[in-house]
């Protein structure tokens, strides 16, 4: 089978973590599973990143097991994750609080109250911003230390091509989008750091947002490390290997945080991150989608 033509799905689900090989025409040819539960840990429903390492590297097995053949390289790779919630770290790498998911509603003075009020626009609670300046209003002590806030899609893909990244459609349930621009919306940004100012921290929040990007943007490519957090066992290979140096090789795609598929394109060069995940003219209609998911 020529595994160049294919499409690997990963979905980070609330109770299960998902692994899907597609062929060429979009049918499944293999699949693996990871059970899972989030947990309810000093009053807020998480799951530990130990878990999602372990669940994603043992769906990815059980598929390697059911497709019956090893995989060195695929023709793309997409990432979908629980949406919104609250994964932050500090400028080396490390995690300074348990991920807050989507389930939990502890944001209601933040989102419901002040950051609606200050934008003119609504925030659920299960956005990242709320999850951020409610950690701000009750004074935790990390926030001072924070360099990265992501999603855990976002988290995936930081892990599989070391980019802080995600597609603008993942962007819009961590803050609103300006439809114009397809990124973050600068006047509410702006009004974010103006509001958290006093408090005196050394970043501010473009310092420590991923990227939003549209489909089609270059977002990394697959690296040693990334094919290893997915792979251990070593088959998967970071860059896809050519006859000659200047033979055309098959990219593997990286969509984030998006459901959609679209058949990866020809590129010299290895394994290629795209940001949105939507198809062009699909970005151009809801990349700028300013909703409540």
């Amino acid at each position: 089978m020529d595994l160049t033509k294919t499409a690997l799905s990963i979905e980070l689900g609330s109770t299960r973590i998902k692994a899907v090989l597609i062929d060429e025409n979009h049918i499944p040819i293999a699949g693996g599973d990871f059970e899972w539960e989030n947990q309810l840990v000093n009053g807020i429903w998480t799951y530990s990143l130990d878990t999602v390492h372990k669940g994603i590297q043992t769906c990815y097995a059980n598929l390697v097991k059911n497709l019956g053949q090893p995989i060195e390289t695929v023709g793309a790779i997409g990432v979908s994750g629980m949406m919104h919630g609250y994964l932050p770290f500090d400028k080396d790498g490390n995690q300074l609080a348990e991920f807050r998911t989507w389930r939990n509603t502890i944001t209601g003075e933040a989102a419901a109250e002040e950051l609606t009020e200050l934008f003119g626009f609504n925030i659920p609670q299960r956005w990242s911003i709320a999850h951020l300046y409610q950690a701000i209003l009750n004074g935790e002590e990390h926030v001072k230390d924070l360099a990265y806030l992501t999603t855990l899609a976002g988290y995936i893909h930081w892990q599989l091509t070391g980019e802080k990244a995600v597609g603008v459609g993942e962007a819009s349930g961590m803050f609103p989008i300006d439809s114009a621009t397809c990124d973050y919306d600068e006047a509410m940004a702006r009004k974010f750091n103006e509001r958290i100012a006093s408090k005196g921290y050394a970043w501010t929040l473009w310092d420590v947002m991923p990227k939003a990007l549209r489909a089609g943007k270059h977002a990394g490519v697959l690296t040693e490390a990334g094919a290893r957090f997915l792979d251990p066992s070593g088959t998967l290979q970071a860059g896809m290997r050519s006859e000659s140096a200047a033979a055309e090789a098959q990219s593997c795609d990286l969509y984030l945080g998006q459901r959609q598929w679209y058949r990866p394109r020809e590129r010299a060069g290895g394994y290629q991150a795209l940001g949105g995940g939507l198809r062009r003219h699909d970005a151009r209609r809801h990349g700028g989608r300013r909703s409540g998911r």
